[in-house]
């Protein structure tokens, strides 16, 4: 593992890392991931949507020039998806071909249930990578369901993956892991045990004022400032669902689009679709006016 880590040589290089990729890596989430990368271990990051959770491994992967694998978590989730899957057209045309062969039942299993045949998913494919180890992002596991949650385990324990034709298949390189999670539900304890844990939360004001400047560089600092207080105002209006980073940035440029170098109450209301997402919290607000959010 250290191959892949060898540019990374403390907790202040790897936040100079990321703030190069255009990622502020605040320093106690440096920490864990300096740590994951020294340890091996999986790590699970779990926060609010759009706070940039699933950008950490995008970022990670770019730093290490490795490969991203990315499996995308869904209610219903199965081996089929995120694991492998054999290609029965092609094992049957194989048979087809083979029928009239010498070849006993049991070389012709053995040759149809090998790796020609196996379509590799996500979770198998950074099993199976030769060249160095990928980074694997496992993305809102909390979505998919508590039985591929329990599958996870022994990937996560032991990194490999049980296949019944073919055996067990070890990884030759441990990937880097990161599942990310919004909380849709609580994950189990056996899966946060294998896991190095953080949160991330709502930027401070600061923080995410730094973060627009290095995402969209030359915006007018007024401007900026006047979007993030207005982005803070709402996460303290209790809403049904409180923007993130990643709705900051929109509306921003959105009011760009628009022509616009000043947020007033008439621009606000033009784009208040750019950071709320519920239909009650968008009647809300609408109902009381801007003024007191601006």
């Amino acid at each position: 593992m250290a191959d892949e880590i060898a540019d990374i040589s403390s907790v202040d290089a790897l936040v100079a890392a990321f703030e190069k990729s255009s990622y502020v890596l605040d320093r106690a989430l440096a920490t864990t991931v300096f740590l994951q990368l020294k340890l091996g271990k999986p790590l699970l990051i779990e926060g609010h949507a759009g706070v940039g959770k699933t950008d950490v491994a995008k970022v990670l992967s770019s730093i290490l020039g490795t490969e991203l694998i990315r499996l995308q978590c869904y209610e219903g989730l199965d081996v089929n998806s995120a694991v492998y899957e054999w290609n029965y057209q092609k094992q049957l045309l194989a048979i087809n071909m083979h029928r009239e062969s010498a070849a006993d039942a049991d070389q012709q299993q053995k040759r149809i249930f090998g790796p020609d045949f196996l379509e590799e998913r996500p979770l198998l494919r950074a099993v199976r990578a030769q060249q160095r180890a990928p980074v694997l992002l496992i993305d809102e596991v909390d979505r998919a369901d508590e039985e591929f949650e329990a599958f996870l385990l022994e990937l996560l324990s032991d990194f490999q993956i049980t296949i019944p034709e073919m055996g067990t298949i070890k990884a030759a390189h441990r990937p880097f892991v990161i599942l990310t999670s919004n909380r849709t539900r609580e994950l189990s304890d056996a899966l946060k045990r294998r896991c190095l844990y953080h949160w991330i939360d709502y930027p401070s004001l600061e923080k995410e004022s730094k973060i627009v400047r290095i995402k969209l560089p030359g915006i007018e600092e007024e401007l900026a400032q006047q979007v993030v207080r207005f982005v803070h105002s709402l996460r303290a209006s209790r809403l049904t669902k409180s923007p993130g980073v990643a709705e900051t940035l929109d509306c921003i440029q959105s009011l760009q689009a628009l022509g616009k170098n000043h947020l007033d109450e008439e621009a606000a209301e033009q784009v208040l679709g750019t950071v709320v997402k519920s239909a009650d919290d968008f009647a809300r607000l609408k109902s009381e006016g801007m003024s007191q959010l601006l």
